[in-house]
């Protein structure tokens, strides 16, 4: 009604009475909109008072949390708050640049992002699992077991008489997901209670989101910190070095989540043809990649051209935000290039020039979590030995493997076939046929390691039971090559899957490497490479990203990752690996520089140009 005023005064009433009833939870709403009133009457210090006093009373409630889930989940329900603060401080900067308040934004940004992984990786760099009481471990495998088996409960359903009618099929089904809802709510309390019980968890000091000479603290003069932050009407880049930070003003969210999703889209056509496109007609090939060009020409446009100048050729290490998580970063246009939308007029081709050409990319949660990880890192001893290699599990009981006729289904093998049934499912995906392209990727990485500092697992030594053995952490670079998957509907399902049967044909049980199986790994890898399907992805929960494989590996002591954002081409990525592990193990180049050499060979040979080849894989976590 245009009555400012009044709505302040209103406001200020229901802020009192949350005040006398002591309830903060409900101070904080009537906090956020007379911030957002006195932002629109450009009363811009008001504002950030209000907000200020919000975002502390916010702070302060999540502190008090203990369970990480319900720490996560109101964290979701008060993001609004902490982009209208960094949105008011960048435009305070735009009024007056020299009070600093775009590094404070920054600061802001960092204390609005991945703050659960921060605090998982505080906790397990002081060993808090350590002294625990043995009764609630014991509850905790019991637990474990049961999740397990809660998604071989629908095939059990099945081999049950039939229901007789629709509406008990219907009761059932509520049923089975009241039990599978029951079981997980127990399993993140059991994770609470033996948090919050350790002897070190009253001691346990959480580290504070980093301000900007922090930050900087964490760069080298050959890299750029990208963060981004997508906001309803502007969001923002700010560009970091170890001495300098400028600051962007972007489109608003939705224009560039569009944007990026368009880029995604076109990426996965091949992905829904199969190996068919590798058939295509070489106008069509053309045409779909001429799709590509223009799609990550309109991103880079609204994501990367306000920084063409400082890029350079420097390292780009992205904190990216919304939608842009899911997006490879080196399949962008490069934004100092001529547009690919114009053709070269000696050769009629475009003239798209990926960021690959000249980057090396690496992707973030926060720069927060990857300095509390680092401070782990610095203290632990290299593995003494080289390479673990599990490739080529078995997943049927047709396999041709199997010698003689083929052994009978049994049915503790059809639940598990039913798990990865129901995963496939969720992933919208066919199923999980054989990978014979991961076997070939796998003899020829290890021809490259002397079998002194070598382990390898094919078929059905490709097991659960060694993915799960101490005997991992001996090694400095860890290889699955078979079938992932990261769960957007159930997160903590998510994983990699293993040989399902054994040489006899009886089911292994378990046989799917699942997120928390991962959390409870100890590893001393500098590298963990998931060469298999959208094992980068996982589900995009405000205020914490994407919660999925990377994040579980980054707690069980994993440097870094190597992980892939869509179903990647089999016969692109045995030619990739190969040559990703040559540099690394041959000529002694760090991770990141050996993953951009192996994509700029296939970005070099017409064949596997498509950045649908070659541009799913990315790294995430350490780059030094």
């Amino acid at each position: 009604m245009k009555q400012p005023q009044q709505a302040i005064e209103a406001y200020n009433q229901e802020l009192k009475l949350a005040q006398q009833i002591g309830d903060t939870s409900q101070q904080t709403f009537p906090l956020y909109n007379i911030a957002i009133i006195e932002r629109n009457r450009g009363n811009l210090n008001q504002a950030k008072t209000q907000i200020e006093t919000a975002i502390n009373i916010i702070e302060n409630t999540r502190s008090k949390v203990t369970s990480n889930d319900l720490r996560t989940s109101y964290f979701a329900t008060v993001q609004d708050y902490y982009k209208f603060y960094i949105d008011l401080l960048m435009q305070l900067h735009k009024k007056d640049p020299s009070k600093g308040y775009d590094a404070l934004a920054l600061h802001i940004s960092e204390r609005s992002r991945a703050r659960v992984l921060l605090e998982l990786l505080t906790e397990v760099n002081a060993n808090i699992r350590k002294g625990i009481d043995p009764q609630l471990l014991a509850e905790e495998q019991n637990l474990q077991q049961q999740l397990d088996a809660r998604d071989k409960l629908p095939q059990e359903l099945l081999n049950k008489k039939a229901p007789t009618t629709a509406i008990q099929k219907l009761e059932q089904e509520q049923k089975l997901e009241q039990e599978i809802a029951d079981l997980r709510s127990q399993y993140r309390e059991l994770q609470t209670k033996i948090r919050t019980s350790s002897p070190k968890y009253a001691a346990l000091k959480y580290p504070e989101p980093l301000k900007l000479a922090q930050i900087q603290q964490q760069l080298d003069s050959d890299t750029l910190l990208l963060q981004y932050s997508l906001g309803k009407e502007r969001s923002y880049l700010w560009a970091v070095t170890p001495n300098s930070i400028n600051s962007y003003e972007l489109p608003r969210g939705e224009a560039i989540e569009t944007s990026a999703e368009k880029f995604k889209n076109v990426l996965r056509k091949c992905q829904e043809l199969g190996i068919v496109c590798q058939k295509l007609p070489a106008e069509q090939k053309a045409k779909d990649f001429q799709e590509i060009t223009q799609a990550a020409t309109e991103l880079s446009q609204l994501i990367l051209a306000p920084v063409s100048a400082k890029l350079g050729k420097k390292r780009l290490v992205i904190v990216a935000d919304g939608a842009l998580e899911e997006i490879p970063f080196t399949a962008l246009s490069e934004p100092n290039q001529i547009s690919q939308l114009e053709k070269s007029p000696q050769t009629g081709k475009s003239n798209y020039q990926p960021l690959l050409v000249n980057h090396e990319i690496v992707n973030l949660p926060s720069v927060t979590a990857i300095a509390t990880h680092r401070e782990d890192l610095n203290k632990r001893q290299p593995a003494p030995k080289t390479l673990a290699v599990l490739a080529d599990p078995v997943f049927a009981a047709d396999d041709q493997r199997f010698t003689g006729k083929p052994p009978s289904l049994g049915p503790e093998l059809n639940l598990e076939q039913s798990s990865l049934q129901q995963a496939a499912r969720n992933l919208n995906r066919a199923g999980w046929g054989r990978l014979l392209g991961t076997r070939i990727e796998a003899e020829q990485i290890l021809k490259l390691v002397p079998p002194s500092e070598s382990l390898y697992a094919f078929d059905f030594d490709a097991n659960y039971n060694l993915a799960t053995s101490p005997k991992l952490k001996q090694y400095r670079f860890i290889l699955f090559a078979t079938h992932g998957f990261a769960d957007p509907i159930n997160p903590e399902s998510s994983g990699i899957v293993l040989s399902q049967i054994n040489k006899e044909g009886k089911s292994n049980n378990p046989s799917i490497l699942r997120l928390r199986d991962i959390f409870n790994l100890d590893l001393g890898a500098d590298l963990v490479v998931l060469s298999a399907c959208e094992t980068g992805l996982g589900k995009d929960v405000q205020g914490e990203g994407l919660v999925g494989l990377t994040r579980g590996l980054m707690y069980a002591g994993a440097k870094s990752a190597v992980v892939s954002l869509w179903q990647v081409n089999d016969t692109a990525t045995s030619e990739l690996m190969p040559q990703f592990y040559t540099a690394m193990l041959q000529q002694k180049a760090s991770p990141i520089t050996a993953l951009r050499e192996a994509q700029l060979k296939l970005w070099q040979q017409e064949d596997w140009r498509n950045p649908y080849y070659w541009a799913a894989f990315t790294l995430q976590g350490e780059w030094r």
